[in-house]
């Protein structure tokens, strides 16, 4: 008879491989039954996600400057909001400027309709990063990469969450209450 292959359920994640950089976690799961006779060929057996772990293995923060920030659209800010609020978690969050200094071409080649925001990030633009909750860290109060204690014109990392291939650096203008730009250059932290 015609026997396919038969795997296990996924492992639980792994942690980050390297703390204090965007890196990757991973699950796995193993072949219980080969194939045979022709039978259907067994999947993938490892998955790769991203991850950022914020805090070192000796459970110390990790400088800011080391840390990428991860961007989103600002349009998943109103969801964000309405799931805190049905929580009661809504915490004070606060908004950073940034001048986006260089972006990777990756940016503009992204035609999923998820990524389509990031065909508005050019370089010289000012754009806003909100720091709300879930991304607002309880313990240091404030959201990872947002270049706190970042010296003047220190050029910062970001990277766009849902395509590894945009990237790019910034200097962190100021810090302000609320975010004014325009939607298409507001942003969340993740």
């Amino acid at each position: 008879p015609v026997i396919p292959c038969v795997v296990s359920q996924w492992s639980v994640w792994s942690g980050c491989t390297e703390p204090c950089k965007t890196t990757y976690r991973v699950r796995r799961r193993h072949v219980i039954q080969e194939p045979r006779n022709g039978g259907e060929a067994c999947p993938p057996l490892e998955e790769r996600a991203g991850c950022v772990e914020y805090w070192t293995q000796q459970g110390t923060e990790c400088k800011q400057s080391l840390i990428p920030a991860l961007i989103t659209t600002g349009g998943f800010g109103k969801a964000r909001k309405k799931r805190a609020a049905a929580d009661g978690n809504e915490r004070a969050g606060y908004c950073v400027e940034f001048q986006l200094v260089a972006i990777t071409p990756g940016c503009l080649q992204s035609h999923h309709s998820y990524t389509h925001w990031m065909q508005y990030l050019r370089e010289g633009h000012t754009v806003c990063v909100e720091c709300q909750h879930p991304a607002l860290d309880s313990r240091s109060l404030h959201c990872y990469g947002d270049g706190s204690g970042s010296k003047k014109n220190q050029l910062l990392h970001w990277q766009a969450v849902g395509n590894p291939r945009c990237k790019g650096t910034w200097k962190r203008i100021r810090q302000l209450d609320t975010c004014s730009c325009p939607s298409v250059h507001s942003f969340l932290f993740i």
